[in-house]
């Protein structure tokens, strides 16, 4: 429930730092260009992980080698195409489409991946969207303009969800999962063939539910903004560059904050222990804001409620200001450095573990009485299960998941190899 808007609020908080030099510079063409593509590319890689591994091969008698070059060649390709290289790539999804080929000429049942029930929204989606809307807030509005959209659509979102009547229902509400607007308009428009399947009857990146999610990302940009004002301290320096210890791994550049980027201008340059007080304050005032428009508008991540963007960006502003003080301020960066390498690579890990966890629940296994299971429950029971209760085997499964991933990432941070669109 805080990991999704953690990390569009980070997102937003990135905003100004990469775009802060164009802003200051002038925006051409070339900008716009970036922002878009970049956004396409997002959206194309959530649209693509729906589907994988595109192809299911049925006959349960080809051999393992047969299935494991198809999986691991796909993944392998999507990787490198990643990292661009194209010519790698394209040999490597080749295997995969050779194999597919294969697997159809020596009459083996294989089943394409139907379109037809793709889902069309999902977490990158609606990082995409999110990050093209608020990088053109960013780039043609104040901060003071930025605030009053991020609150207008909370207030706007709250209106649609408890006055709008929806078609069929007597009453409209948010306990009800298919009486509220948000629920409509996904069936509407998406129809139920496009929607997460667990959800039935709505979509938690749904339609509508992305307005008040812009607001998250728009409180980030307003944080970013806030911390780039120039400050006299540990970790900063006379000219104004904010050298957090994520910046200072990934190089993204930080640059003097332009008279639209000025959030204090009046005030003049910000200490940094004042930048932290004010991370600290906020997010205090939002947390009590978010609780207090709960009991009215409850809490709710799926349907991203107005009070679940204030509650969550109050709790992120908390954590970052924690982060801030001990890494900035005091100098203390050691501790976060499995954080640095898991974020100079995160649209990368988030991808691929994605799509590991799915080839796991697709592959399946022999298990208990000759009867099919998943490769995940297969390795879940055989290697965790069988040694601890379940509560504590979940939870082994759970980090040993996690170091699986640090170590292939911290390969990656090693070669100084960070993924990016």
């Amino acid at each position: 429930d805080y990991i999704f808007p953690f990390f569009l609020f980070i997102v937003g908080v990135a905003v100004p730092m990469s775009l802060g030099k164009k802003l200051a510079s002038g925006i051409d063409r070339s900008v716009y260009t970036r922002i878009f593509s970049r956004s396409a590319a997002i959206f194309a890689s959530g649209l693509a992980m729906s589907a994988i591994p595109f192809f299911i091969i049925n006959e349960t008698t080809i051999p393992w080698p047969l299935k494991w070059t198809a999986v691991a060649s796909i993944i392998a390709g999507l990787y490198f195409l990643y990292l661009r290289n194209f010519k790698l790539a394209f040999a490597l999804i080749g295997i995969w489409a050779a194999v597919v080929i294969a697997a159809l000429l020596i009459g083996w049942q294989v089943t394409p991946y139907n379109p037809g029930t793709m889902r069309i929204p999902g977490v990158l989606q609606r990082i995409a969207v999110c990050y093209l809307i608020v990088a053109l807030i960013f780039l043609h509005t104040s901060w003071k303009q930025q605030a009053a959209i991020g609150v207008g659509l909370l207030l706007f979102y709250w209106l649609l969800m408890t006055r709008v009547a929806v078609p069929g229902c007597e009453v409209t509400t948010i306990d009800d999962k298919a009486c509220n607007l948000a629920a409509y308009l996904d069936r509407l428009i998406l129809t139920e063939n496009h929607i997460w399947r667990a959800g039935k009857v709505f979509d938690p990146e749904g339609i509508l539910s992305t307005l008040p999610a812009i607001a998250t990302t728009i409180s980030g940009v307003l944080t970013g903004t806030w911390l780039m004002r120039s400050g006299k301290g540990r970790g900063t320096s006379d000219e104004g560059r904010v050298e957090d210890v994520r910046d200072a791994e990934s190089g993204l550049e930080n640059v003097p904050a332009s008279p639209r980027l000025d959030i204090s201008a009046s005030t003049g340059n910000i200490p940094a222990s004042e930048k932290a007080l004010g991370l600290f304050f906020f997010g205090t005032i939002l947390l009590a804001v978010g609780w207090a428009w709960s009991l009215v508008f409850p809490l709710n991540k799926s349907l991203w409620t107005s009070s679940y963007v204030v509650y969550t960006s109050g709790l992120a502003l908390l954590t970052l200001g924690f982060c801030y003080f001990l890494i900035d301020i005091k100098g203390y960066k050691r501790w976060a450095k499995p954080f640095v390498i898991f974020g100079v690579n995160a649209l990368a890990l988030f991808v691929f573990s994605g799509i590991m966890a799915r080839i796991l629940g697709i592959i399946r296994v022999a298990g208990p009485e000759g009867k099919e299971i998943t490769l995940q429950q297969w390795i879940y029971q055989n290697l965790f299960l069988s040694w601890a209760e379940p509560v504590n085997a979940s939870l082994a499964y759970a980090l040993t998941f996690i170091l699986f991933w640090l170590f292939l990432m911290w390969l990656l941070y090693r070669r100084r190899i960070f993924i990016k669109l």
